[in-house]
């Protein structure tokens, strides 16, 4: 990290998640996959709409739909994918 480079925090907050049309899966895996994909495409990518300082967003909609897969891990990282759009201006933010 360069001297004029300052390392920032993001903090994502999900209260609830509910996923229906998917079937059984196992919810810890999906939680785990969703948590280290996003926070990959954090670190890679940053957040957009955090650029100006801290914002908290209530809700995000519009986001794009996740595909319909059995697994646990795929069903994770594109949710979390998901979400980073919502986080880059995609989709619509509540605040």
């Amino acid at each position: 990290m360069g001297l004029n480079e300052q390392q920032r925090t993001v903090r994502v907050d999900i209260g609830e998640l509910v996923l229906d049309g998917f079937g059984r899966v196992d919810p810890e895996r999906v939680s785990e996959a969703f948590q280290a994909e996003l926070g990959r495409l954090v670190r890679e990518r940053g957040v957009p709409l955090a650029a100006d300082g801290g914002q908290a967003l209530d809700a995000l909609a519009g986001l794009p739909p996740l595909p319909a897969t059995v697994s646990a891990r795929r069903l994770g990282q594109e949710l979390a994918r998901a979400v980073h759009t919502g986080l880059s201006g995609g989709g619509e933010a509540t605040r």
